[in-house]
C-alpha cells in the first residue's frame, strides 16, 4: 500500500488504503523524525481504532520510542498533552469520514503539527518499505489523562456558562466520554445526544457535517445553543436557539470581535482560509479587523499565526485556532471560547452572529474524480477565470482539489443563490467532463 500525506495527516480506506502493516511502517519511520523519544498516542471511536493504534506503537517502539496510550480521546487531547510535556504525539483517525476509513495525524514534540519537510522525510523513509514482525513489540496500558479537559475548563472563568442550556452532538466519537462533563462543570446545564459509539456509527447521521438532529433538538428542548464535534473533536459547529446553523466563520467573527474588543486580538489581524465567506471578511471590516488568508487546512492556518504573531485563525468547517490556548484545532475549546463570548455580550449566539457575519449566498459541491484533483482543476483554469470575472466583486468561485478525499471542491458566491447555483453547475459539468466522469450530481461538502 502506498502512503502519502494530504492536508491533515495520512488517510484511506481500511483494508484497501490503509492497513495494521503500513501503519506500523509509519510508526518506525516516523520514530526518529518527531523530536522526541516518547509519544502520546491515541484514537476515536471507529472500530478500526485500537488495532491501528497498537500497530503504530509497535513502530514507534521498534524506532526507540516510548509509547503512552491515552485510549479513546480527542486529537486536541493528545496534542494537548503533548504540549505540556514537550514531547511528540500521534492520534488514529479519520476525523470527519466514515467509520470504514481511517487515518494517522502526528505531531512533533511540543504537540506542533508536522510541517512539509518533516512530512516528506517520513514519507520517504515509509517508501523504504521496513519490515517489522507483525507481532510487534508494544505491550503498553492504557493511562488516563484529564489535563486535557482541565485545560478547557481553565480558559475560561469558573462558572463562566452557568445558566446556559446546550444541546450537544458528539458524533458518537472521541468527544462522547467529555464534551457533557467539562460543558456542566462551567454551569451549564447539558443535553447530550450522539454519544454512544459502537464503532460504525462515528458521523453516521450526525455531529458537524450531519447537525440536523442538533437543530431539531435544540429547537424541542428550549435550549440556548447547541454544539456539534466531528469524530475526533478538532472541529465544532454550533445551532442557535431558533435551530439556525452557525458555522466556523460565524463562530470566528464572534471569538473576533469580542477579543478585538477587549484588546486581546493581536494586530487587529484574523487568520482565515480561502473558504472563508465574503460576508465574514466584510463584517470583520466593520470593525477594524484586517483578514489574513491562507489554504485549507488548519496546519497552514497555525504556519501563518506562527509566522505573523496573530492570536486568532480558523475556517468554516469548523476548525478554530486560539495559539495562546492550544497548539491544535480543538471544537470543545472553540465552544466553549464562543459561548464565554455571548454571555459576555449578554446576547443570543445568533442574533451575534447574525449582527457579525450576514452570509453571501454560498453554493459548495464536492464533485468525485477518477483521477488526480489538481490535474483536473488545472483542465478547467479558463473557465474558473471567466466565471469569477462574470461575477465580479460581488462574487467568488474557488475550484480546488481535496487534501482528504478523491473529489474536486466547487464553491461559488454571488448576489443571490441561484446565481450560484447556476454558476456551480456549469464548473460541476466542466470538472466532470475533464475527469471524463459522467455521473451528475455532487454531495454538498467542505
Amino acid at each position: 500500500m502506498e502512503l502519502s500525506f494530504g492536508t491533515d495527516g495520512v488517510r484511506g480506506r481500511i483494508g484497501t488504503e490503509l492497513d495494521a502493516a503500513s501503519v506500523r511502517g509509519l510508526g518506525l519511520a516516523a520514530a526518529g523524525l518527531l523530536g522526541s523519544d516518547k509519544v502520546f498516542v491515541g484514537h476515536d471511536s471507529r472500530e478500526s481504532g485500537p488495532d491501528l493504534l497498537d500497530a503504530l506503537a509497535d513502530g514507534f517502539v521498534a524506532g526507540g520510542v516510548e509509547v503512552v496510550s491515552l485510549g479513546m480521546v480527542p486529537t486536541p487531547a493528545v496534542a494537548c498533552v503533548a504540549s505540556l510535556d514537550s514531547v511528540a504525539a500521534a492520534m488514529v483517525s479519520a476525523s470527519h469520514n466514515p467509520w470504514w476509513d481511517n487515518g494517522v495525524k502526528l505531531f512533533a514534540s511540543g504537540g506542533h503539527k508536522l510541517g512539509d519537510s518533516t512530512q516528506a522525510a517520513i514519507q520517504e523513509v515509509w517508501h523504504q518499505r521496513p519490515r517489522l514482525d507483525p507481532t510487534g513489540g508494544y505491550a503498553g496500558t492504557e493511562v488516563v489523562d484529564g489535563r486535557w479537559e482541565d485545560s478547557v475548563v481553565c480558559s475560561v472563568s469558573p462558572g463562566a456558562l452557568f445558566g446556559m442550556s446546550l444541546v450537544v452532538d458528539c458524533a458518537n466519537g472521541a468527544t462522547s466520554q467529555s464534551a457533557g462533563a467539562v460543558l456542566s462543570r462551567l454551569g451549564a446545564q447539558v443535553t447530550v445526544i450522539h454519544d454512544s459509539p459502537n464503532g460504525r456509527n462515528i458521523n453516521d447521521g450526525c455531529g458537524s457535517t450531519r447537525p440536523e438532529g442538533l437543530q431539531d433538538a435544540v429547537v424541542s428542548l428550549g435550549a440556548d445553543a447547541g454544539l456539534a464535534f466531528d469524530g475526533d473533536g478538532d472541529r465544532v459547529v454550533a445551532v442557535a436557539s431558533d435551530g439556525s446553523l452557525l458555522n466556523g466563520d460565524h463562530l470566528l467573527a464572534i471569538c473576533a470581535v469580542d477579543r478585538f474588543n477587549r484588546g486581546l486580538l493581536t494586530g487587529s489581524t484574523v487568520v482565515v482560509t480561502v473558504m472563508a465567506n465574503l460576508g465574514l471578511r466584510r463584517g470583520l471590516a466593520d470593525h477594524g479587523i484586517t483578514v489574513h488568508e491562507t489554504d485549507v487546512g488548519d496546519r497552514n492556518i497555525l504556519e501563518a499565526l506562527e509566522s505573523g504573531g496573530w492570536s486568532l485563525g480558523g475556517e468554516q468547517s469548523g476548525h478554530l485556532v486560539f495559539p495562546e490556548l492550544a497548539t491544535t484545532g480543538d471544537g470543545l475549546l472553540t465552544g466553549v471560547q464562543v459561548l464565554d463570548a455571548t454571555m459576555r455580550a449578554g446576547r443570543a449566539i445568533g442574533d451575534i452572529a447574525a449582527e457579525l457575519a450576514s452570509r453571501t449566498p454560498q453554493v459548495l459541491r464536492s464533485i468525485p474524480v477518477s483521477r488526480s484533483g489538481t490535474a483536473v482543476v488545472a483542465g478547467v483554469a479558463e473557465l474558473i477565470d471567466e466565471e469569477a470575472v462574470r461575477l465580479g466583486p460581488a462574487g467568488r468561485v474557488l475550484v480546488r482539489p481535496s487534501g482528504t478525499e478523491p473529489v474536486v471542491r466547487v464553491m461559488v458566491e454571488a448576489v443571490d443563490t441561484e446565481t450560484a447555483e447556476t454558476v456551480a453547475e456549469r464548473l460541476c459539468e466542466a470538472v466532470r467532463r475533464a475527469d471524463g466522469v459522467a455521473e451528475t450530481g455532487a454531495a454538498e461538502g467542505s
